[in-house]
């Protein structure tokens, strides 16, 4: 990744700070970037061959959306795991995807059925062979986003995109110890079948129970690691 030279050009380099962000976004939600490591600019700048602007500015978006922390007034870290933010994590989560999804079940045309149906279908075919790999994790993501992408309401969508990230980081850092849980793909069928019969409270209640259960799964590893 390299910096664009042109001072002229701030579309490059809001790109570059864009592209920044989602690629170091990716790696803390893989846990390449552990809960607590401080974040050296530095060394980011020479493992992602850009200059200290675009990393800064990408770090600040980061630490907007919850996963990055200021430490000692011109440092980064990772922002740590503790049970008090699972909790407001998986409390929001449920609150703003329920509410996001109801309103696309109402709007959604056949533009979205479509996109739904596509996406629910690669993640089926996935979890028919068992897998948790990067594909999966994309295709799970896109699954989610793709529910409530017919809600009309910008803001709420980047909640919910904020929201799945942080509420992801948890389940990735602590559900990869375990065998996945067995009733997640029943889950997201019927939470896809609702959704396509227009079926907003029956879809509500099941992603109330997928989302919230995923957070117990995750207190209890917490609580086990002595987290909490």
């Amino acid at each position: 990744m390299k910096n664009s030279s042109d001072p002229q050009a701030p579309e490059a380099g809001a790109s570059l700070t864009a592209a920044l962000a989602i690629q170091i976004r990716a790696e803390i939600l893989q846990g390449s970037y552990p809960p607590g490591t401080k974040l050296r600019l530095d060394d980011l700048r020479h493992h992602y061959a850009v200059s200290l602007s675009p990393l800064r500015e990408a770090l600040t978006r980061l630490t907007a959306e919850g996963l990055v922390q200021i430490a000692d007034h011109r440092g980064y870290r990772v922002a740590p795991v503790s049970a008090e933010n699972l909790r407001e994590v998986t409390t929001l989560r449920t609150q703003m995807e329920v509410m996001a999804m109801n309103e696309s079940i109402l709007h959604g045309d056949a533009a979205w059925e479509d996109a739904l149906t596509a996406a629910y279908y690669r993640l089926a075919r996935l979890e028919e062979k068992g897998e948790r790999s990067d594909e999966w994790e994309k295709t799970h993501r896109v699954f989610h986003l793709t529910l409530f992408s017919a809600c009309g309401m910008p803001l709420l969508l980047r909640f919910c995109g904020t929201l799945h990230d942080l509420s992801d980081r948890y389940r990735r850092l602590f559900l990869t110890r375990h065998a996945p849980d067995e009733n997640v793909p029943a889950e997201h069928k019927a939470i896809f079948e609702a959704a396509m019969a227009r079926d907003k409270e029956l879809a509500a209640q099941i992603l109330t129970q997928h989302l919230q259960r995923t957070g117990r799964n995750v207190m209890a590893i917490l609580e086990e690691n002595g987290e909490a």
